[in-house]
């Protein structure tokens, strides 16, 4: 099989790595590679910085005003649409995530810089009211410098969307790093990103695996911010690396989100939220719904719906309309869920459905829809984050029952409550230690919505119209108006 060959980005150029070294990707339909990356070390990661900085400090791209940054932001997203099939079926092909969903997902794109590049000239400062008649400050908001953005291989272009936009609008530079078992669709990101006009050197993406590459790109000295999307075990490197150069950090970390589902709730709705939150996207996702909390009233009758709604999921090549749940990512995931099962197995969890390899035409890393369920909260199939097709049930009788579970999780991304009270619905929004509720529905996104979690769910928020400042540095200018003498030097103003 001839692989496709790709080369990074760095300063506008497609460049391979200086030591000529590459790295197979890896179609996870097929289970077969597809691709040849570079696999860019501490050098390539030192020019792309470096090509980076060279552009922040430019007049190009810094002697742009916030509205013609703005103007950019808004044809890369124009781009984005022009391209929204090209993307989509590139990215279902390197990551194994629906067709049908990769064109949601890339057809929603374009809104997110479009709504951000409306930002780029609304970062306004203040007047002080001080306390000194004879001193005058004010405050703006400036670039950081160069960002970091590392990216996850579940939903690659969406992920590198919510940090590319505002680091561009606030008027950073970029050098963004892929996950090595997803770097296609980033690449060619950065081609619309130089065909919209954007400044050479600007968007900057060099490929390779974490330990060498992501290693050498978050603790460069001339790194200001990083922006990371992943486990808490790589997360935990980052924040070791951002020691070295004291870099700004917003981590978006994992779940394991509560599902609550009450007696009163709309149940087919609430299966197929469920659904949606737990089998779609193979379970990769960081909101995953994967505790499902159901009240005793309801329990029964629920989970055997949902058994009866799974087993219909259509699993199958990830690029035929047709299918409803592809496969995972990489080999390496699907490992880690078959462990995850045994365990579950050998703790006492029931199993209701699913609980080995999907059979199907190809000999790609499919999974199936699985469902455990469970009399112990404390359980690890209840505590820790599977990132795959899995679900844990467990009842509850009332609503201080459900809340003390819900929060009762090292994690604290998403949740969602199914009711029709809305007392009760708005009780435990306020209750439910999550950075996002969803109430009657589930996984639903906004350009306008803020995303990022409590706990060990990480910090900072990307999307939302907050986004563009946590790319900002808040300056402090001080001007003496009055015309005497500098008063005593020896005494503080």
């Amino acid at each position: 099989m001839t692989l496709s060959r790709f080369q990074m980005c760095i300063d506008g150029q497609w460049v391979d790595a200086l030591s000529g070294k590459t790295f197979e990707s890896h179609n996870p339909a097929l289970a077969q590679p597809w691709a040849l990356l570079p696999d860019a070390d501490e050098a390539d990661v030192d020019r792309a910085v470096q090509a980076a900085q060279r552009a922040f400090e430019a007049p190009a791209w810094r002697g742009l005003t916030a509205t013609a940054r703005g103007k950019l932001l808004r044809r890369l997203g124009d781009l984005i649409g022009e391209n929204k099939e090209a993307l989509a079926q590139l990215e279902s092909r390197d990551n194994g995530k629906l067709i049908r969903e990769t064109r949601g997902q890339v057809g929603y794109l374009p809104e997110f810089f479009h709504y951000t590049a409306g930002l780029a000239d609304k970062l306004e400062g203040g007047t002080l009211p001080l306390d000194k008649p004879d001193l005058f400050a004010y405050t703006v908001h400036e670039p950081i410098g160069v960002v970091a953005g590392i990216i996850p291989w579940n939903s690659p272009l969406y992920l590198t969307a919510i940090k590319l936009a505002p680091a561009l609008a606030a008027g950073n530079t970029i050098v963004l790093k892929p996950s090595e078992h997803a770097s296609a669709t980033l690449l060619e990101l950065a081609r619309l990103a130089l065909e919209a006009g954007i400044p050479p050197g600007v968007v900057n993406v060099v490929t390779g695996y974490g330990p060498s590459t992501g290693a050498a790109l978050t603790r460069h000295p001339l790194v200001r911010k990083i922006a990371f999307t992943g486990g808490a075990a790589t997360a935990r490197h980052v924040v070791r690396s951002s020691a070295e150069n004291f870099a700004k950090l917003s981590l978006e970390l994992g779940g394991k989100s509560p599902n609550i589902i009450f007696a009163d709730a709309d149940l087919d709705s609430a299966i197929n939220g469920v659904v949606a939150g737990i089998y779609a996207a193979s379970g990769q996702s960081c909101v995953a719904g994967s505790r499902l909390l159901v009240q005793d009233e309801i329990y029964d009758e629920f989970v055997e719906r949902l058994v009866e709604r799974a087993k219909r999921i259509k699993i199958g090549n990830p690029q035929d309309e047709a299918s409803e749940m592809g496969p995972m990512a990489t080999a390496q995931q699907l490992a880690v869920v078959e462990s995850l099962v045994a365990q579950a197995l050998e703790e006492g969890a029931t199993l209701r459905m699913g609980g080995q390899r999907a059979q199907t035409d190809s000999d790609g890393w499919y999974y199936q829809p699985t469902l455990f369920e469970c009399d112990n909260h404390s359980m690890k199939i209840m505590q820790e984050e599977v990132f795959g097709p899995v679900a844990s049930v467990i009842r509850f009788s009332t609503e201080a029952e459900a809340l003390a579970m819900a929060n009762d999780s090292q994690f604290g991304l998403a949740a969602g409550i199914w009711t029709r009270d809305l007392g009760r619905a708005h009780r435990l929004a306020r209750d439910v230690r999550s950075g996002i509720i969803w109430v009657n529905t589930y996984r639903a996104v906004s350009a306008m919505a803020p995303i990022g979690g409590f706990k060990n769910s990480g910090y900072g928020r990307e999307s939302g119209i907050d986004s563009v400042l946590a790319y900002t540095e808040l300056k402090t200018v001080w001007i003496n108006l009055s015309q005497a003498p500098m008063p005593d030097p020896f005494v503080m103003r």
